[in-house]
């Protein structure tokens, strides 16, 4: 699959080894990688220099949730895919349209979302 080739994504997760299986799934598809960013910090400091076309967000990094990630990212109009363990009840406030992928997830449907969102 090759959907995604030359798009650039933003990964923000804070599990290291589901960041690299997100690098490695979206890098198989062509994708390139901005990040991963494992903070709220970091995440914003990414997007403050660099343009996304998507981005992967995990709403719980480290304790600390994402919405300022996603409130960042809706207000540039860079769609996004929620990755969670919390379900859709978990979405940030004014982010219910936006699609979630329950943890734990197939890397297919992760990059199958990407493409979709990606038009």
């Amino acid at each position: 699959m090759t959907g995604l080739t030359g798009r650039r994504v933003l990964v923000v997760e804070d599990e290291a080894l589901v960041a690299m299986l997100v690098e490695d799934a979206l890098l198989d598809a062509g994708a390139s990688i901005i990040g991963p960013a494992a903070t709220v910090a970091e995440a914003l400091a990414l997007l403050a220099r660099e343009r996304p076309e998507a981005a992967v967000l995990d709403l719980n990094l480290a304790g600390e949730t994402s919405t300022p990630v996603a409130d960042a990212l809706a207000a540039r109009g860079i769609p996004f895919v929620v990755a969670t363990g919390y379900g859709a009840d978990g979405l940030p406030p004014g982010h219910a349209n936006v699609p979630v992928l329950a943890k734990p997830y197939d890397p297919d449907d992760l990059t199958a979302a990407l493409i979709r969102l990606c038009g």
